[in-house]
């Protein structure tokens, strides 16, 4: 065993790194594992069991030696300074033409910079974003990687092989050159953080606005996910809703804390966002949410100063209606939510040069990642009906189907505003919509305010040219 050349070597073996060295192993292609922890070294020898062509080693020297060329490295490490730290250790040891691979979420500005100087080595550096978590990496996550064209080949059979399937598709494919595959896995979290939010503040508004039992929205997230709301994220609202607690036998989420932890990926869709110009309201609002969440002592003491008095009755609605309401409310926002994601890879990919095609974007992300769900499906055909389609919403069955829904939208808002229940990430996909839809924005008159303040000029509707005016 020791003598073969093997086809794929991973830097990297805790849960992610391990699992998809099985995975990979488990689709017949040979793999070594590095990690300096000679515990995770032999335990990925021992849960592969022996005949296999598995193998860990705490030896740099030895792992390179070991692989074929040119060589294909991954590395599963946390992102950042540890990511140039192994970098350094292996380029020494490397030819022209291996490639190396970062599997991990770094942010693509330093995907860009690691491009750069291994390009002056002859070697070929990938960004690549894996969703579905420890057990998409064992039976089949969804993989985004972004890097040099040519050098995708050595890769795709493996990454074809072990990435989730939908209708015998796999979920992987080239995306685009330099840190395209970082990316479009940072927006993917973005949307991830939007649409968890959404969920949140649906659960808030049935459990405090309407009163349901913890088994009554258990029903309803696992009945949702019969339907047209059917999604990863809803799926697993479901199976937390009742797992109950060992200490005290309640519900586990009622006994969670409501401090909510984020990594970043959300933050820096946001911030580039901004850079680009791109309104991505839904995203902002999921994140701000979470760094409201922290403040919990100040909102201990708010609820005592700012008494909610509307809540110490539910809502006077028909419970059945509500819910239907609800659901049409929630799908509006989810794709609010993945048109803001996908106009800001639009915008990105011209920016950066990347050549995202949008269709395979929402092919990949239909299995094994986060923000799986059926209405991909509708999203994929409406990129591959028009590749060029700058907004998601301007598709006529996405629009459409947003039309039919916005009735219920505007309900459910003004059962909340009069119950001082807060879904702003809600409020934000609707003024997202009809800002979108709204022919002439009110962004006039702030025109006018910069010029009269700062002679910062307009421009005018009836004729060309930049403009100033003395005000008084």
């Amino acid at each position: 065993m020791n003598d073969i050349q093997y086809e794929f070597g991973m830097v990297g073996l805790g849960v992610m790194g391990r699992n998809l060295m099985l995975n990979i192993a488990d689709h017949d292609f040979s793999v070594i594992g590095l990690d300096l922890d000679p515990e995770k070294a032999a335990a990925v020898e021992a849960e592969a069991g022996a005949g296999r062509p598995v193998r860990g080693t705490t030896s740099t020297e030895e792992f390179v030696q070991s692989l074929r060329t040119p060589r294909a490295i991954m590395l599963l490490v946390p992102a950042g300074k540890a990511v140039d730290a192994v970098i350094a250790t292996l380029v020494p040891l490397l030819e022209p033409g291996d490639i190396v691979i970062d599997g991990g979420n770094s942010y693509f500005p330093d995907t860009d910079r690691r491009v750069v100087e291994l390009a002056e080595q002859g070697i070929h550096f990938f960004g690549m974003g894996i969703s579905g978590g420890e057990k998409g990496a064992r039976f089949g996550p969804s993989m985004m990687p972004g890097g040099n064209r040519e050098a995708y080949e050595r890769l795709r059979p493996v990454f074809e092989a072990v990435a989730a399937k939908v209708n015998g598709e796999p979920c992987v494919t080239y995306l685009g050159s330099g840190s395209a595959g970082n990316y479009v896995k940072m927006v993917h979290n973005g949307i991830e953080y939007g649409i968890m939010q959404l969920i949140a503040e649906t659960y808030d508004l049935l459990r405090r606005g309407a009163g349901l039992s913890d088994d009554e929205l258990q029903d309803i997230f696992q009945g949702w996910n019969e339907t047209e709301l059917q999604s990863f994220l809803i799926e697993i609202t479901g199976d937390i809703l009742q797992k109950k607690d060992e200490l005290t036998g309640k519900r586990l989420v009622s006994v969670i804390s409501d401090r909510a932890r984020s990594k970043g990926t959300g933050k820096w869709t946001s911030q580039n966002a901004m850079d680009l110009q791109v309104p991505v309201p839904t995203i902002d609002t999921a994140v701000l949410m979470r760094d409201m969440s922290k403040y919990k002592e100040e909102r201990v003491e708010a609820a005592k100063l700012l008494p909610n008095e509307a809540l110490q009755s539910s809502i006077n609605a028909d419970r059945e209606k509500l819910v239907s309401q609800m659901r049409n409310t929630f799908y509006f926002a989810m794709i609010a939510t993945y048109a803001q994601g996908l106009a800001q890879l639009k915008v990105a990919s011209e920016e950066y040069n990347y050549g995202l095609q949008l269709q395979e974007v929402a092919k990949i992300w239909r299995g094994g990642c986060i923000i799986r769900a059926a209405c991909l499906s509708d999203i994929r055909t409406a990129y591959e009906q028009n590749p060029s389609l700058p907004n998601l919403l301007l598709d006529k069955k996405v629009g459409g189907d947003m039309m039919a829904r916005q009735e219920d939208v505007r309900a459910i808002l003004k059962i909340a505003i009069d119950k001082g229940i807060p879904m702003p990430a809600f409020m934000s996909a609707l003024s997202y919509f009809d800002a979108y839809r709204t022919e002439t924005l009110p962004t006039n008159l702030i025109q006018a305010q910069r010029d009269y303040f700062g002679a910062h000029t307009y421009e005018r509707i009836d004729q060309e040219g930049i403009f100033h005016t003395q005000w008084t």
